[in-house]
């Protein structure tokens, strides 16, 4: 992973708006348990792809997991708004477990499919 990481940060700096290279590095910190820098990765990627339903759904669950419930809940359903559905991964996903006992959470999941 070290070298990945290194690998994709070279890429990173002489291609700043790298949209995939963004994403790559803020699953490879998380994965580090490198959460402020995942963070860091998917906010950036937020702004430049404002309308992407997946990139807001990476900056929730690392918002989660960094126990910053409000906000990855808002973030979470800001993804569903912009057309993030997938209910099984999202009662699977480990980075969502600060969430799961949340009223606003099982709300959120209840909207997006009743029967669960």
């Amino acid at each position: 992973v070290e070298f990945e990481v290194g690998f994709f940060e070279s890429i990173l700096r002489r291609s700043p708006r790298y949209t995939r290279v963004i994403e790559i590095l803020g699953g490879l910190y998380t994965e580090q348990g490198r959460i402020a820098d995942g963070l860091r990765m998917d906010r950036r990627l937020v702004r430049l792809q404002p309308s992407n339903p997946t990139a807001h759904y990476n900056l929730a669950c690392s918002l989660a997991l960094s126990r910053r419930r409000t906000d990855a809940l808002r973030v979470l359903r800001r993804a569903v708004q912009l057309g993030y559905r997938d209910v099984d991964w999202m009662l699977q996903d480990p980075d969502l477990e600060e969430l799961k006992e949340h009223k606003g959470f099982q709300a959120l999941i209840s909207e997006i499919d009743p029967q669960s």
